[in-house]
């Protein structure tokens, strides 16, 4: 493996970016499949790539934005606040005992925070602050909780870094994961979610360095509907096996 993983940067559409997209996609809908109603705890594993590669995807993001137009940064966050809204409806319907928010607050919380990292103004740092308060404050009810709100920020200390730097993501995607529940459980499935909480900001950055040639569809602002939609297909999915 090439020694230094890094994201790559640039103001054209950028393939593997878009592949890690779909990919988080993909297993964000195989996670919430143990929800239809059959017995499918084992997709619990592959379900655990979804949350740290859109945190990547999020630090990515902003990495490339870094000399764009402020308001692309405040449509950004538009996109995220205003479909965290949009989706809590099928998400509480989907999910029958949800205890947390959906999880595009936490996404939000999380762009905040990066953004205060790269940027020194002092609007975005008090954002930032503010971010990482609510975050501390909210921590129960944001799904993946404070260490969630981190994690775009520990993925993006990390893009120019050797590779086992990414070790430190990894670590704060475990603390998300409520890894005292899991390691107690010790189950093959608990304990095999732990390793991929573990090694997904890797996985994720080895992709951005090495699958540049990629080119699958690209995903722009209709993919912001997919979150809302896909728990409502599900749900139908589950009325129709019940």
């Amino acid at each position: 493996m090439h020694s230094t993983v890094t994201a790559p940067v640039g103001r054209v559409r950028d393939g593997a970016l878009d592949l890690l997209k779909w990919l988080a996609l993909l297993s964000m809908v195989l996670d919430h499949l143990r929800y239809v109603g059959l017995s499918l705890d084992g997709l619990y594993v592959p379900g655990r790539l979804a949350f740290p590669w859109f945190c990547l995807a999020i630090a990515a993001n902003v990495d490339r934005l870094r000399n764009a137009p402020v308001t692309g940064h405040w449509r950004y966050l538009g996109w995220l606040l205003l479909f965290s809204v949009i989706s809590e409806v099928p998400y509480r319907m989907f999910i029958d005992d949800a205890d947390t928010l959906n999880v595009l607050p936490t996404l939000a919380l999380g762009l905040l925070v990066v953004r205060g990292w790269q940027q020194k103004a002092l609007l975005d740092r008090g954002l930032a602050l503010i971010a990482v308060t609510m975050a501390a404050v909210f921590s129960t009810q944001l799904m993946f909780g404070f260490f969630g709100g981190l994690l775009p920020l520990a993925m993006l200390l990390v893009f120019r870094r050797p590779w086992y730097f990414s070790v430190l993501p990894g670590l704060v995607c475990v603390a998300a994961n409520q890894w005292q529940i899991l390691l107690n459980s010790g189950t093959p499935v608990a304990l095999s979610g732990l390793a991929i909480c573990l090694i997904a900001p890797l996985a994720g950055m080895v992709l951005l360095r090495h699958a540049r040639s990629a080119s699958p569809p690209a995903m722009r602002r209709w993919a912001y509907t997919l979150y809302p939609l896909h728990f409502l297909l599900l749900l139908f999915v589950r009325q129709i096996i019940a």
